[in-house]
């Protein structure tokens, strides 16, 4: 759906000419092109790699071009600093946020420019401005004498885009900004980069996320290998033809096909009954061979259930088997040693230790509950990251500097070092770009031909429904229904949002012993879970 605004994109305010950028020898940018009207959001796509972040770091004073004009309404800009880019009304948000916790919300919005009085910093000036900026848009749920530390990841954003209003900006760059946030905080910043577009702000936006692309923006430049593909009117093309641009193949491509009635084995894990506080009666079948999807509205306990079958927020009624032995388990080492394994969500806090090697990184689970099975030798190592199509300098590299798909790729060998019978995961290509969304994607599905039972949360539905060979909606912290392979979103969504008013729909498998019933309901409490008991390992020790 193509995004409106009340005030339409007017002239043109930035245009970037032949811009060119090498670092030690190697070209990064091939003289790309782009320009931005006032009111306007121009997405910006392209897998990782393909100089999207480059570009806007030059646009930014943080990299110098090689070649290359600026010109902002028509004056020719050379920027070799990001003060002097802000200074011409230039302000970047970056993935990563810039803000010190443990100072309030007018100390991180003035830092390095707080105003004086005096000679001294004028505290009252200061909160007032921010107060100011805060209600103009429309945030009234943030005081500027908060601490950074107490507001929520989608608050600390508002935080971010606030720092830049005050350094008036013209021109706003916002790099992966719904990254970090749940479905229902990227829906607000998604009101708030409306609102500012309305107030004639040129915004350039850069997103993996293409169906915010398509809701957001008026325009959309492909950017490969740092050379300019296309840029064309949102309206005037599609999801297919912006995806072929970016990787150059279709993007029924992105799906392998799914289990046939014949590769679908025994039971690998099965619930009946289960219940915590925030679930109710749940009851699932996982299977070898098949990849089970989990739907659900924010808050409807996807991640719940996961963390539940993986024992970091465990079952405290009804009965758990895997492989047809009985398992409760009270922390994520009992799972791991009964072949269990979680991707969590955030791979960064959770799934990695980023200044750690790839090669300690992947030895993580081995090493945190060394009873499961023998640790992996150096060759099976080096056969297990070339499984899971790992593109890295060797193994010694610092998993930091890989990108967001390579960085998930570690994760999953972490786990595949582990041998384990039943891979659940949560959000398993956030944050990644459509080349490495499609490796993943197949890596999944050659691990369920392998004979593991896997289980998939997704919040993007288009993956859920291509990947899965059946889904389970969750609505209210229980099972509200099951459908089969190739359902619908409109489908899916009918049952998400019947919650305690819906009936269940069971598919083929049933009530029992293969499906999902509804029995009751429990209102979850607001999503993110709550960090893992003690008992439970940390990322460093392997625990997600």
């Amino acid at each position: 759906m193509q995004a409106m605004h009340a005030k339409q994109a007017t002239h043109t305010m930035l245009a970037m000419h032949g811009v060119s950028k090498s670092f030690l020898g190697v070209r990064v940018l091939h003289g790309v092109s782009l320009d931005l009207a006032a009111g306007e959001v121009h997405a910006l796509v392209g897998e990782n790699g393909a100089g999207k972040s480059t570009l806007m770091k030059v646009l930014a004073g943080e990299h110098v071009p090689d070649e290359g004009v600026i010109t902002l309404d028509g004056r020719r800009h050379h920027f070799s600093h990001p003060a002097q880019a802000q200074a011409a009304g230039i302000g970047i948000i970056h993935q990563e946020f810039a803000l010190l916790e443990h100072r309030t919300v007018a100390e991180n919005v003035f830092l390095g420019r707080e105003p004086t009085r005096y000679g001294l910093v004028d505290r009252r000036a200061m909160e007032d401005r921010t107060a100011r900026l805060l209600a103009d848009l429309g945030e009234d749920g943030i005081g500027p004498r908060t601490y950074v530390r107490d507001l929520s990841v989608a608050r600390q954003q508002t935080v971010e885009i606030v720092k830049a209003l005050a350094s008036d900006v013209r021109v706003l760059v916002m790099d992966e900004p719904t990254a970090p946030l749940a479905d229902h905080e990227a829906g607000l910043l998604h009101a708030l980069v409306r609102r500012l577009a309305a107030r004639g702000l040129g915004i350039l936006y850069i997103s993996h996320r293409l169906r915010e692309v398509f809701e957001l923006s008026q325009r959309v430049t492909v950017l490969k290998d740092g050379r300019h593909v296309t840029t064309v009117r949102t309206e005037d093309t599609d999801t297919d033809r912006i995806v072929r641009a970016m990787v150059g193949r279709e993007l029924s491509a992105y799906y392998p096909p799914r289990a046939r009635p014949e590769e679908v084995g025994r039971t690998r894990l099965a619930v009946r009954g289960g219940g915590n506080a925030r679930l109710t009666g749940i009851d699932l079948t996982l299977r070898a061979g098949e990849i089970t999807g989990v739907a659900g509205l924010q808050g409807a306990g996807r991640t719940s259930l996961a963390r539940a079958l993986f024992g970091a927020a465990p079952f405290t009624t009804g009965t758990m088997t895997v492989d047809g032995a009985a398992l409760r388990p009270s922390a994520p080492r009992q799972a791991i040693r009964a072949g269990v394994a979680l991707v969590t969500e955030d791979r960064k806090a959770e799934g990695l230790a980023l200044r750690q090697s790839v090669r300690d990184n992947a030895l993580l689970v081995t090493r945190a509950v060394p009873d499961r099975e023998r640790p992996p030798a150096a060759r099976e190592l080096t056969a297990l990251l070339e499984k899971v199509r790992l593109q890295a300098r060797g193994e010694h590299q610092e998993t930091r500097f890989l990108s967001g798909g390579n960085q998930q790729k570690v994760v999953i060998a972490k786990w595949l070092a582990a041998r384990p019978r039943v891979l659940l995961f949560d959000e398993p290509t956030r944050g990644v770009d459509v080349g490495a969304k499609a490796a993943i994607h197949t890596l999944v599905r050659d691990l369920a031909r392998e004979g593991l039972a896997v289980l998939i949360v997704s919040s993007e539905l288009p993956e859920l429904i291509g990947m899965s060979d059946r889904i389970l909606v969750m609505a209210e912290g229980r099972v509200a229904g099951e459908l089969p392979a190739g359902a619908t979103e409109e489908e899916v969504m009918r049952l998400a949002t019947a919650g305690s008013q819906g009936a269940a729909t069971t598919g083929p498998g049933g009530a029992a012993p293969d499906g999902p019933t509804s029995d009751g309901a429990t209102p979850p409490p607001p999503s993110p879970d709550p960090t893992p008991p003690p008992s439970a390992p940390t990322p460093q020790e392997g625990a997600a």
